[in-house]
């Protein structure tokens, strides 16, 4: 690896940048477990989980598939399947998304930001 990375600098840079911005991602999953509600942290979760997504090209800024159920979203969010249910509805009457069909459909970017209090990464680096 440390010869690949002396050979190619720009690449290590890459690898280890990736890296290192996955671990924030980790980082302020853990810390929206603890102290965000369970509709902000649940937001938050699809606002990083599109975020990832269109990085690949495999999410537009108001959709993409989402082949997670709910008893694996509450798993991931610390929260149980019938609370994440709830949190769901409030988020489509709120006209701030859905999950239907296995495919999430953000309505409304800005205000689903700003109810998470999701900063993109893009926006923390200036």
């Amino acid at each position: 690896m440390m010869e690949i990375f002396n050979e190619f600098p720009r690449l290590g840079a890459a690898i280890l940048w990736a890296a290192s911005r996955d671990e924030a991602m980790v980082v302020e999953h853990l810390v929206s477990i603890g102290r965000r509600s369970a509709l902000d942290r649940t937001a938050h979760f699809f606002l990083e989980l599109s975020e990832r997504l269109r990085l690949v090209g495999l999410a537009t800024e108001q959709e993409f598939d989402c082949p997670l159920n709910q008893y694996v979203l509450a798993d991931a969010l610390g929260l149980s399947a019938i609370h994440v249910n709830r949190v769901l509805r409030q988020l489509r009457e709120r006209k701030l998304m859905t999950l239907k069909d296995r495919k999430v459909t953000i309505h409304n970017m800005s205000q689903l930001k700003l109810l998470a209090g999701f900063q993109e990464q893009s926006d923390e680096r200036q």
